[in-house]
């Protein structure tokens, strides 16, 4: 393989691309609505060493992965059961189709008004927000696994926890892993939202506060800030769980 072809070298000549195409665009535009890459970087580097970057970003990180959390693990519980289970699949469809159209802003402001603007409704409106998309990955899931592989099972007498680990999980395994990048893609926009509206710490009350200021520059230092922290929970975390749940291939 030609060396320009590695997947490494085109990923950096592509961020190199459009860091160029940023530098391009500030300079012909010359407005402070578009700063300069390293004008961004420079405040960037600013609230990281004032400390104020690292406590609103922990803050923000700490909902994320709490509500990531619970919904991963009740949405697979509730999807297996339903994907096993058709009348029961059938009695709440009707109710996962409700909740998938309701509008994320809609749940937030009624957990707000309803429970008030404390700290558990800004969890529960994520975890609603997210939940029925994780049901319904690995309800499609359940219904796809393979019935002779379920019957072998049985035939060589697995207990459940072994029919889970060696049967049904490498075969849930990419819907697992289908639902968390979605959701992890998804629920840090739902968190900063509900920081936004009804919290006065995290990474969407500062983005908040920078858009009343006009500040545009302190916007996308901390938006490049959150991307390179989901990025590296990506490269570092998800990549290599995926990575090692597929050694038997």
């Amino acid at each position: 393989m030609p060396i320009t072809y590695r997947p490494a070298i085109l990923a950096t000549l592509s961020i190199a691309a459009f860091l160029l195409l940023w530098q391009g665009l500030a300079h012909y535009l010359n407005t402070a609505t578009l700063p300069t890459p390293m004008v961004v970087i420079n405040v960037l580097m600013q609230e990281i060493s004032t400390g104020q970057l690292p406590h609103h970003l922990g803050i923000t990180l700490y909902r994320l992965l709490l509500s990531f959390s619970i919904a991963m693990s009740l949405g697979c519980v509730i999807g297996i059961i339903l994907g096993r289970h058709k009348q029961l699949d059938y009695f709440f469809d009707n109710w996962l189709v409700i909740f998938l159209n309701i509008p994320a802003l809609v749940t937030i402001i009624l957990c707000y008004v309803w429970f008030g603007l404390v700290e558990s409704a800004a969890i529960l409106a994520v975890i609603i927000n997210k939940l029925p998309n994780v049901i319904v990955t690995i309800r499609e899931g359940t219904r796809a696994l393979d019935p002779e592989l379920l019957n072998m099972a049985k035939c060589y007498r697995f207990g459940r926890i072994k029919t889970l680990r060696h049967v049904i999980w490498p075969q849930l395994h990419p819907f697992v892993m289908a639902a968390t990048r979605s959701g992890l893609a998804l629920i840090w926009k739902i968190v900063l939202v509900v920081e936004m509206l009804g919290r006065s710490d995290g990474m969407g009350y500062q983005l908040h506060l920078f858009f009343q200021l006009f500040d545009v520059t302190s916007i996308l230092a901390y938006t490049v800030a959150f991307i390179t922290v989901i990025q590296g929970i990506e490269l570092l975390i998800l990549k290599p769980m995926d990575k090692h749940a597929q050694r038997w291939r």
